[in-house]
């Protein structure tokens, strides 16, 4: 069966639909049905066949490619949605709600509108929403989301000066601990492990996997290795580009020198031939005379036969 992905926002979810017939690759648009009803979206995936079993529901299918007309429709959508956003501001003042209003979103046919926000508890939004539904007329949806979907919504610049991923290219949030943190020894401190949303960031998940395989291979802090044919131990690990900083002694004194070395080169080095000029010959050893050689020892008793005790020896009694 063919599927196709879709994406409806940027950085947004990747959804799967059935093409049917339809000529569609990546970078084109397309008229899907999806439970909210009809919505305009950008191809991300191009068809591809898949095996029926592997699917876990069944696809809805694709209405349309996307013309010139629909395209005037997302963009008169948009206009809405930001109308809707300052109608929507105004009656949560009126009604003094303790709610911080985020985005507005259209869906593509206007049946209906979702209205996302920001709060600390639990809001009663009850009379709030005959309003909008009063002023709006179509059916109307209010959505508390948390503080990494409010960064994903409002986006920003991270602490590595580049565009926050959930923003720009992350579908889906995935679980971080704080044992990543520890695993790739960073400082725990939680200003600089932190995103702007205040959580822990999501980069650390992106490198976990590469740093638990480079655990296993490289040798721990204070390893004995041999360097050059010198005793050397390991003072340092950058699991990232795999190299050891070693502590090559240099004479019997406490003397040594720090020492940048890639493992890998070091391991081929180790397991490399030597040179021919290097190998000692060994001569095969003597065979011994049979008569020197070891009798053989005596074969084990069959199970039936029992071993003969040795008498005891009596105690000499002394009189007094």
């Amino acid at each position: 069966m063919k599927i196709l992905g879709v994406r409806f926002k940027r950085g947004g979810k990747v959804y799967y639909f059935d093409p049917q017939e339809l000529e569609l690759k990546k970078g084109d648009h397309a008229i899907v049905e999806t439970i909210r009803g009809l919505e305009y979206g950008e191809v991300v995936l191009d068809p591809k066949d898949v095996p029926e079993e592997e699917l876990k529901f069944e696809l809805k299918p694709v209405v349309r490619k996307a013309g010139p007309d629909d395209h005037l429709t997302h963009v008169e959508n948009k206009e809405k949605e930001k109308n809707a956003f300052s109608i929507c501001q105004e009656k949560i003042a009126n009604h003094g709600l303790d709610m911080r209003l985020l985005h507005v979103e259209y869906t593509f046919d206007a049946s209906k509108i979702i209205f996302y926000f920001i709060a600390d508890g639990r809001v009663d939004f009850r009379e709030l929403v005959k309003d909008l539904a009063s002023v709006f007329r179509t059916r109307i949806e209010l959505r508390q989301i948390g503080v990494r979907d409010e960064a994903k919504l409002l986006g920003g610049l991270g602490s590595c000066g580049r565009e926050l991923c959930c923003s720009n290219w992350m579908g889906e949030f995935q679980p971080v601990s704080i044992k990543m943190a520890k695993d790739q020894d960073l400082s725990l401190n939680p200003t600089k492990i932190s995103g702007i949303c205040g959580r822990l960031m999501c980069c650390l998940n992106f490198e976990e996997e590469h740093y638990t395989h480079m655990r296993k291979i490289l040798p721990n802090k204070g390893a004995r290795l041999q360097y050059e044919g010198e005793d050397a131990q390991v003072h340092d690990v950058n699991y990232l580009t795999g190299k050891l900083q070693l502590k090559v002694h240099q004479t019997k004194e406490d003397v040594f020198d720090l020492v940048w070395v890639d493992y890998e080169e070091l391991e081929q080095k180790k397991e490399a031939p030597r040179p021919k000029e290097e190998r000692k010959e060994v001569k095969p050893k003597e065979t011994a005379a049979p008569e020197q050689q070891k009798k053989e020892k005596p074969k084990d008793k069959p199970q039936g036969q029992k071993r003969k005790r040795r008498p005891r020896r009596k105690k000499s009694r002394v009189k007094k």
